[in-house]
């Protein structure tokens, strides 16, 4: 029997979108805490992914189809329903269908040469389209909340420093605690470079694109004959390209480290660039506090289901790890030359 919620939504994309549903099951492999997501099938066979959105911007509808219309490769473009909209809403929810168009996400691999290169290939094609009038309306500045990034990175280290009763009685409170103080000295180069460098990113500020803001191998599936879809658009941004490139030069994912063949390969199907390794620096920094100082939060909910707490403190050990992205972001704030020149490479 399809749960309640499903049903109701199945009704609502009859009757938006005009798609009769005979399945719907759901999809938990995402990190988006805001978002339900269903793998859909349709009458006559046809498979969607049929999505309720809570968070991010409404605007990554409005770019995926625009990235479709400009023949962006790789981009699967949102079902409009009654009068040309990209999603209704739900309870207050975004509600949007959009086809599809793989089951075999790039974590899973196998990735070949080919996918890499295809990778490279979507992420230059989205970077060099034109920025619309509306795109400028309604993509945020990519690292523009860093503030409140760097709010919720002291607010977490602070309860960390001085637990309560209840958190001392809890023993993944008690590791994390250790954790956050063994990194507490890269935290505080990240947090202070992060602050001081923003007024680089204010006075210096690079060529603004539209960027997916999220490009991990996490977002990419995998198609025949090389082919790849970068999916998940809810945190698309207008920022310079290296707020989707750190993903390909700095790897960023712990757990599935991106070699020096793939980024090479990467690299080609992107073509030249030009990448400023300050701004690079910059937006490795305030990912590596968003990234630890949210995932740790998550692990320190009491409140919250056992397994979903030791998920976010994996996740949150393999941030510190010396693979992991506070690693990564640390090595290239303190690798920075005051005088360096924006390296050239293609």
């Amino acid at each position: 029997m399809v749960p309640n919620v499903a049903r109701q939504v199945a009704e609502q994309v009859r009757t938006g979108f005009g798609l009769h549903l005979s399945t719907m099951e759901p999809v938990t492999s995402g990190a988006d805490q805001h978002a339900r997501l269903w793998l859909a099938r349709a009458v006559d066979g046809s498979r969607y992914a049929v999505k309720l959105s809570g968070g991010g911007t409404p605007a990554g509808l409005v770019v995926t189809a625009y990235l479709a219309e400009q023949g962006v490769p790789g981009i699967a473009a949102p079902l409009r329903a009654d009068g040309g909209r990209l999603s209704i809403d739900h309870d207050g929810r975004r509600l949007s269908v959009v086809p599809w168009v793989s089951d075999q996400r790039a974590l899973d691999g196998p990735m070949t040469g080919a996918h890499w290169r295809a990778y490279g290939e979507v992420l230059a094609a989205v970077h060099e389209v034109p920025v619309t009038d509306e795109l400028s309306r309604l993509l945020p500045a990519g690292g523009a909340a860093y503030p409140s990034i760097v709010t919720a990175t002291r607010a977490v280290a602070a309860r960390l420093r001085d637990p309560d009763r209840a958190d001392l009685a809890d023993p993944l409170v008690v590791e994390l605690a250790g954790v956050w103080s063994t990194v507490a000295d890269r935290l505080g180069v990240l947090i202070r470079e992060v602050e001081r460098r923003a007024v680089d990113q204010r006075d210096r500020p690079g060529p603004n694109v539209v960027c997916h803001g999220d490009p991990h191998l996490g977002n990419l599936l995998l198609g025949a004959d090389g082919h790849v879809w970068l999916i998940d658009w809810d945190d698309a941004v207008l920022a310079p390209p290296e707020c989707d490139l750190m993903f390909v030069l700095g790897g960023v994912l712990a757990f599935a480290p991106i070699s020096a063949e793939q980024q090479q390969a990467a690299l080609a199907g992107y073509g030249r660039i030009d990448v400023d390794p300050v701004r690079l620096a910059w937006f490795l920094a305030v990912r590596a506090l968003d990234d630890l100082s949210d995932w740790t939060r998550q692990a320190l909910d009491l409140d919250a289901e056992a397994a979903d707490r030791e998920r976010a403190a994996r996740i949150v050990r393999g941030l510190v790890s010396p693979a992991g992205l506070v690693t990564l972001a640390d090595a290239a704030v303190r690798g920075l030359d005051p005088q360096a020149r924006a390296v050239r490479s293609g």
